[in-house]
């Protein structure tokens, strides 16, 4: 059974780009889509009696934002089959239940009633630091949005971990016909001076070495099973979540992996990916792989 892409819908403007965004995706992969709108009034509705044969206003406007949603994604592309529900259940929860089943969930980087202030809503992170499948909060600026760098970013981490990561970057780029930018980021210690180049051009040169022998191991065997993906190995000295929100400013996509441990229930992101869920300047895949 192909899995859906499912898109979590509230009717705001962020969560229509997402709709959009979604299409394109599932047209390139091939996928059904999937949109859900969580509502804890619906949950609510059910629980007390009614002694109306109307339905309820709530009701009306609920059905009428999924209609208008998938009749928005119809409009996009025609050819991919779109699938609507309306869950009675708090969004996140509803969205975590509904990616135990999913290729990726796909979610707007604010929703209806978020305050302005906010980089990123409470669903949007609450979902990328718990979900057990690929997520995509679709954020940035109309170049990344669109799809026109013609490009997808990889923050490298550690080969033990990240093979998931790297098998979803491959994925993408084979996917849209882009090239692959794959980034380790390196630091080095404390004691090591950068202010006299005779001492500190030794140092860096191993720390370069070691950055490109990890890139070796982890995507050794992603490129061989996709030969046809152009690769660009990027070695580059700085934190790493600096170094990405940079480099996303030319991409259309960023992708980085999440570890997700076992019994643990809190929001399981690092500093890199929380810090390009409110910065990056494009669409931001959070891919999870079990410790």
């Amino acid at each position: 059974m192909t899995l859906p892409l499912v898109t979590g819908i509230d009717g705001s403007d962020e969560s229509l780009t997402a709709v959009d965004w979604a299409v394109d995706e599932a047209a390139r992969h091939g996928l059904p889509l999937r949109l859900v709108h969580a509502s804890r009034w619906e949950r609510y509705e059910r629980a007390v009696p009614s002694h109306s044969l109307s339905r309820p206003s709530e009701r009306v406007f609920l059905e009428n934002l999924v209609a208008t949603a998938a009749e928005r994604a119809g409009r996009r592309d025609p050819e991919v089959k779109v699938t609507t529900e309306i869950v009675p259940d708090d969004a996140v929860d509803a969205l975590l239940r509904e990616g135990d089943n999913a290729f990726a969930l796909v979610t707007g980087a604010r929703g209806r009633g978020e305050l302005k202030s906010l980089l990123l809503g409470s669903v949007g992170l609450a979902v990328a630091a718990r979900a057990s499948c690929p997520v995509i909060v679709v954020r940035g600026d109309k170049a990344g949005l669109a799809g026109s760098h013609e490009r997808i970013l990889l923050g490298a981490g550690e080969p033990v971990t990240g093979e998931e990561t790297v098998r979803f970057a491959f994925s993408e780029a084979e996917a849209r016909g882009c090239a692959l930018d794959v980034v380790r980021a390196w630091r080095r210690p404390a004691h090591e001076s950068a202010d006299d180049p005779a001492l500190a051009d030794e140092p860096a040169r191993g720390h370069e070495e070691r950055a490109s022998d990890l890139l070796d191991t982890l995507l050794r065997g992603a490129e061989a099973d996709h030969p046809d993906v152009r690769v660009l190995r990027v070695m580059v000295e700085g934190p790493a979540h600096s170094v990405l929100v940079r480099r996303s400013a030319a991409a259309d996509l960023v992708i980085v992996g999440a570890r997700r441990r076992h019994g643990h229930l809190g929001l399981q992101l690092g500093r890199v990916s929380h810090t390009l869920l409110h910065h990056a300047d494009c669409p931001v895949a959070v891919v999870p792989h079990t410790v």
